[in-house]
């Protein structure tokens, strides 16, 4: 066996040790199975609305009930399930396209190019982020392209830095002198022998962050600046349920969303931790 599909095998072994990991990531492809098949083969859809079952509990027709509106309580869960989801994995691919190659870049070639680059990381990074989204989703008016986009271009900073700090380490190993020594071009270097070795810490940044973009689109949408109606999200649902009477008297209304965004946010936690162990060298397999 090779020396790859050994490491490969170690890190399946050290993952699946760990059993929170596991269960977190099992819990995810259910959700994600759930959000993406079973909206299908609901009998609304999230804008339809119930004429006669306004704000009406739990019952055979609707499983978990209506909101305010005359809207399948259910059907909005699955469909919001879809929105959050998108914008914390869409956004966090912006994040990692922009961050990882000025990161890259920045460390490997360093001068001028460090300074720019770094500099720039520095500017972002001193200003305060939810401020900044607040004011762009206002300006730019709130929707899942506007909320995704600039989630997305703002997260770059933290994926810049790491890879940063992982390439300046793995640059001066005596194996990347040798590709220089026999004369291989940069971009070969760089994706031979400087990426491979400094990716794995990135996919554990890539999971806190989806779980971190999901949480601030919720927020943006409970303050009525993310995703709007009639679309659905966790956070405009919950947006919806603010006034007392409904969280008092319509559970139905409030707990879903909450329970979706606490299982989805914690599930996402607990599958980085297992990837973090997994990857530490330090860890045995006992």
């Amino acid at each position: 066996m090779s020396q790859k599909k050994t490491e490969r095998l170690n890190f399946v072994k050290r993952f699946c040790k760990n059993k929170l990991a596991v269960t977190g990531l099992i819990i995810l492809l259910v959700i994600l199975l759930v959000v993406l098949i079973l909206p299908f083969f609901m009998p609304y859809t999230e804008a339809e609305i119930d004429a006669v079952a306004f704000n009406s509990p739990p019952s055979q027709a609707h499983r978990l009930g209506t909101d305010t509106t005359g809207r399948d309580v259910l059907t909005r869960l699955l469909y919001g399930g879809r929105v959050s989801l998108f914008v914390g994995v869409v956004s966090t691919a912006i994040s990692v396209v922009i961050g990882i190659p000025l990161g890259l870049l920045a460390a490997f070639y360093r001068g001028w190019i460090e300074t720019i680059i770094m500099r720039a990381t520095d500017i972002f990074m001193t200003i305060p982020s939810t401020i900044l989204i607040l004011f762009l989703v206002s300006m730019f008016g709130p929707s899942i392209v506007t909320v995704t986009a600039v989630i997305g271009v703002l997260g770059w900073t933290k994926f810049a830095r790491q890879i940063f700090g992982t390439v300046l380490a793995v640059r001066e190993k005596d194996y990347i002198e040798g590709g220089r020594a026999i004369g291989q071009r940069d971009s070969v270097i760089i994706r031979k022998y400087i990426l491979p070795n400094a990716i794995a810490p990135i996919f554990i940044s890539i999971t806190f962050r989806i779980a971190s973009a999901i949480l601030l689109e919720s927020s943006l949408s409970f303050l009525g600046l993310g995703v709007q109606m009639p679309a659905a999200s966790w956070g405009n649902m919950l947006y919806n349920a603010q006034s007392i009477t409904i969280l008092k008297d319509c559970p139905w209304m409030w707990l879903p969303p909450g329970l979706a965004l606490v299982v989805t946010i914690l599930s996402i936690n607990f599958v980085g931790n297992g990837l973090r162990d997994a990857l530490d060298p330090k860890t045995s397999l006992q």
